[in-house]
């Protein structure tokens, strides 16, 4: 005699049937999460453009200072003073751009610190409301089981 194999397709149909699953929810914590990443995308997004930016001037001024220094000089003195003159601007402008680049790099971090406290405010709220109708769900399943198996 054989054994007939149980459809496992029909028994797990049936145990998944059996627990209330709120497919709201997931919806929710799917556009929350994309609403989250779409926030963090345009601080980086930001941030990059403004870094570019700063990266272009910087460039073009260094280029333009180049261009006085390999001018053709009267006495060659000059051109050691042009050096000078090129490195001690370059120093400064060094100075300029990295505080410009610190201010960029804090910018991003206050934002994204505002982003995450915000973002754990809310899921802190939607898991408080999640788990209070989870549970509303799963009591009212367990009592429906209950009046039926007696």
């Amino acid at each position: 005699m054989a054994a007939k194999a149980q459809d496992m397709t029909t028994i797990l149909k049936d145990m998944m049937g059996a627990f209330p699953v709120d497919t709201a929810a997931m919806e929710e914590a799917f556009k929350n999460t994309a609403s989250m990443n779409e926030k963090l995308s345009a601080i980086t997004l930001t941030a990059a453009e403004k870094s570019a930016d700063l990266s272009a001037k910087w460039t073009k001024e260094t280029i333009s200072k180049m261009g006085d220094m390999a001018k053709v000089k009267a006495e060659p003195a000059d051109y050691a003073k042009a050096m000078t003159d090129f490195a001690s601007a370059q120093a400064e402008t060094a100075a300029e751009n990295m505080a410009a680049f610190a201010e960029i790099a804090k910018k991003v971090q206050m934002d994204t610190v505002e982003l995450m406290m915000s973002a754990g405010k809310d899921i802190a709220e939607d898991t408080t409301k999640a788990m209070k109708k989870a549970t509303d769900d799963m009591t009212a399943a367990a009592k429906k089981a209950t009046a039926a198996a007696k």
